[in-house]
C-alpha cells in the first residue's frame, strides 16, 4: 500500500509523476502550510546582489535554511541585515524547484534581544566616528537668545507641552513645530526630513528660520528610541547648519543622534532650559550690572574729584596770576604805541622824500600830448600823400580798362552778332543762310535773319519755313 503525494491518499497503484508534477505539488503544498512564519536565526553567508535583492542563509546550532528578500520590500526593512546578527525574519515558506531546494520569502526582519542591538549600535557608532561626524570641531555653538526655536516632535506627546511650559516660565519665545513620528517604520526618515527642512527655511522668507533646533522624544526601550540611532538621522543632524540640541529619553538614554548634535540634553525640559535663560535672572543680571556699573562711575569721579583737588592747592591763585599778566599787557602795549609812532614816523619821511624826487604829472602828461600831435601830424601827412598816389594808379588803371572795353568799340559803330544759345558770331563760316542771329549795338539789341552770305567757306543753306509763320523779327535791309 502506498500514498498519493498529490491527494494524500492511499493507493495499491499510484500514478506516474512528471519531475516538474511532483516539484509543483511539493511547492503548493509548502506554501499552503507555511504561508505566515517567523523564524529566528542568525544571519550568515550576506549577499546583495546587483538587482538590490538580498540573499542570506539563516541558522542555529542544527540547521540552515534559505532566505530572500526581494528589492522592494529590502529597501523598507528597518534594520540593515549583516552576517552575524541575531534576528527574527517574517515571511512565507516556498520551494526552488529548478534545484529541489526551499526558501524562507522574507517580509520583515527584527533584531533578535537587547545585545543584539547594543552590537549594531555600538559598530554604527564606530563607524559613524571614524568618517569624523561626531568630532568636536564640528559642534556649533548654541545662541544666547533664539529669537525663534524649531522642535521635531510628537505633536500629541506629553514632550511637546513640557517643553512649551517651559519657554513660558524662562522666557517666551516663538516656537515652530515640525510634528513627526517619533517610533516605528519610517520615523527616522520623517524626523530626517524635519531636521533638512528646517535648515531649507529661507532667511527672509514667510516663516521665519528658526536659529536653533531641539529633537525632542520622552524615554522608552533601546527598540523605541532606535528611530534616533539610524544613520539618516545621525547625518541629518551632522549636516544642520543650524545649531542643534538632541533631548530623546532620560538622563541615562543615549542614543547616536546624541553624539551628533551640537549639545546634548538629558530630558526635553532640559533641552528648553539649555535653549533660552531665565528672563527674570537676566533682568537681575542686569539690574546688579547697572548697580555696579553705577558704584564704579561714582567711585571714579570722587577719585578724580580728590586729584583735582589736590592738583589745585598745588597751583597758584588765579588773580595773582592775573595781576602779572596785566601788568605785562600795559607794559608791552606802551611799547607797541611808541613803536608805531616812531614808525609812522619813518614811513612818512621817506614818503615826502620821495615826492620830492618825483615829476609833476601835469607836465609830463602836457609833453606827451604835445609829442602825441606832432606824430598825428606827421601821420596824416603821410596817409595824404599815399591816398593820392593810389588815386592816381586807380585812374590809369580805371582809362586803360575803359580802352580795353569791348562796349567803347560798339561806340565807334561796330555791331556784335551772336547766334543760337548766346553763342558770339567771330567769322562768316560760322552762319550760313537762314540763322536766326541778335545783334547788339551800343544803344540796343535787334533780331535778324540771314538770307545770303558772301566769302568763307560754301555751307548748305538751313531749311525755310514754312511761310505761313509769322515773321516778328523783320529783314535786314
Amino acid at each position: 500500500m502506498k500514498a498519493d503525494p498529490t491527494t494524500g491518499s492511499v493507493s495499491d497503484n499510484p500514478p506516474v509523476l512528471t519531475v516538474s508534477a511532483l516539484s509543483l505539488a511539493l511547492k503548493h503544498h509548502v506554501e499552503t502550510g507555511f504561508s505566515r512564519v517567523r523564524v529566528r536565526g542568525e544571519i550568515s553567508g550576506f549577499k546583495l546582489a546587483g538587482s538590490g535583492h538580498v540573499y542570506f542563509t539563516l541558522k542555529d546550532a542544527d540547521a540552515v535554511i534559505d532566505a530572500v528578500c526581494w528589492r522592494t520590500t529590502a529597501q523598507r526593512l528597518s534594520v540593515r541585515p549583516g552576517d552575524g546578527m541575531d534576528v527574527i525574519v517574517c515571511g512565507r515558506l516556498t520551494t526552488f524547484p529548478s534545484r529541489s531546494k526551499y526558501q524562507l520569502v522574507v517580509d520583515t526582519i527584527d533584531l533578535a534581544g537587547e545585545g543584539a542591538l547594543l552590537k549594531l549600535l555600538d559598530d554604527r557608532r564606530k563607524a559613524l566616528a571614524a568618517e569624523g561626524l561626531f568630532s568636536e570641531d564640528r559642534k556649533r555653538p548654541l545662541p544666547f537668545l533664539p529669537g525663534v526655536i524649531g522642535i521635531v516632535t510628537s505633536p500629541t506627546g506629553a514632550v511637546i507641552r513640557d517643553m512649551l511650559h517651559r519657554f513660558a516660565d524662562r522666557f517666551p519665545r516663538r516656537v515652530l513645530l515640525w510634528p513627526v513620528q517619533v517610533q516605528g517604520q519610517g520615523a527616522a526618515e520623517q524626523i530626517a526630513l524635519a531636521i533638512a527642512g528646517f535648515n531649507e527655511v529661507p532667511l527672509s522668507g514667510p516663516v521665519p528660520r528658526p536659529e536653533v533646533i531641539i529633537v525632542a522624544r520622552g524615554g522608552g526601550s533601546l527598540e523605541d528610541l532606535w528611530a534616533f540611532n539610524e544613520e539618516i538621522v545621525v547625518r541629518a543632524a551632522a549636516a544642520s547648519v543650524i545649531p542643534l540640541i538632541s533631548a530623546v529619553g532620560h538622563e541615562t538614554d543615549v542614543t547616536l543622534l546624541d553624539f551628533a548634535a551640537d549639545r546634548r540634553a538629558p530630558t526635553p525640559t532640559a533641552a528648553a532650559e539649555i535653549a533660552v535663560p531665565v528672563r527674570l535672572d537676566l533682568l537681575n543680571q542686569v539690574q546688579a550690572t547697572e548697580l555696579r556699573l553705577t558704584g564704579a562711575i561714582l567711585r571714579s569721579l570722587a577719585e578724580r574729584r580728590t586729584l583735582v583737588d589736590g592738583l589745585r592747592r598745588g597751583l597758584p591763585q588765579p588773580h595773582h596770576l592775573l595781576e602779572a599778566a596785566c601788568q605785562r599787557l600795559d607794559d608791552r602795549a606802551e611799547r607797541l604805541t611808541a613803536c608805531f609812532n616812531a614808525h609812522i614816523g619813518r614811513l612818512d619821511r621817506n614818503l615826502h622824500h620821495l615826492a620830492a624826487r618825483l615829476a609833476s604829472p601835469l607836465r609830463r602828461l602836457e609833453r606827451d600830448r604835445d609829442r602825441l600831435a606832432a606824430e598825428m601830424r606827421v601821420l596824416r601827412s603821410a596817409l595824404e600823400v599815399m591816398i593820392g598816389d593810389r588815386g592816381h594808379r586807380l585812374a590809369r588803371a580805371s582809362d586803360l580798362l575803359e580802352g580795353c572795353s569791348y562796349e567803347r568799340t560798339l561806340r565807334r559803330g561796330y555791331v556784335l552778332a551772336y547766334g543760337a544759345g548766346g553763342r558770339l558770331i567771330g567769322t562768316i563760316d560760322a552762319i550760313a543762310p537762314g540763322d536766326r542771329l541778335n545783334l547788339r549795338f551800343k544803344d540796343g539789341e535787334a533780331a535778324v535773319r540771314v538770307d545770303a552770305r558772301s566769302g568763307g567757306r560754301p555751307r548748305a543753306p538751313s531749311p525755310r519755313r514754312s511761310s505761313t509763320r509769322s515773321d516778328d523779327q523783320g529783314r535786314l535791309l
